[in-house]
């Protein structure tokens, strides 16, 4: 099997996984910053800590291995439009939306917010991991936007 058959295996796979979407951002130089990442996850309760997964090539990546805060935008199901303009390669992704800094961007009517300290980096792969140290978590009612086989969803209750 070739690396680009092991590849595209592993990225449909995945692409089975349904997994929540999120807006991380960071101020650097008094300028917001932020994209679209589904590669987030709880990592431990004892400290409360979370990780990211970034391509080596993220310009957010860059701004986050000098150190310093992050926020993590749980996306709402009704987000679909932000999850996608965050996504592209725009100049300003934050012009003409609702956000306040709180350490880092937080933009208006997330599901959930999650503010934390970058503590360390692990080169991963294609990919940087990037641990951080919670300092606040919150959310709100409603339900999640969810990215399943390329097309956006949300969590139903049984």
């Amino acid at each position: 099997m070739s690396a680009t058959t092991t590849e595209d295996a592993l990225r449909d796979a995945m692409g089975n996984l349904s997994t929540g979407l999120t807006v991380v951002t960071t101020s650097s130089g008094g300028a917001p910053h932020g994209t679209t990442l589904s590669a987030v996850m709880s990592l431990s309760m004892d400290p409360p800590m979370i990780v990211l997964s970034l391509s080596r090539t993220s310009s957010l990546l860059a701004r986050l291995q000098r150190g310093g805060q992050f926020g993590i935008n749980v996306l709402a199901a009704h987000h679909d439009q932000l999850a996608i303009r965050f996504s592209r390669d725009l100049h300003d992704r934050f012009a003409d939306l609702e956000w306040t800094d709180e350490g880092a961007p937080r933009l208006a009517d997330a599901h959930a917010w999650v503010l934390a300290e970058v503590s360390s980096t692990v080169p991963a792969g294609d990919h940087v991991l990037v641990l951080g140290d919670v300092i606040s978590a919150e959310t709100s009612t409603g339900r999640p936007l969810t990215y399943w086989q390329g097309t956006f969803g949300t969590h139903q209750q049984f």
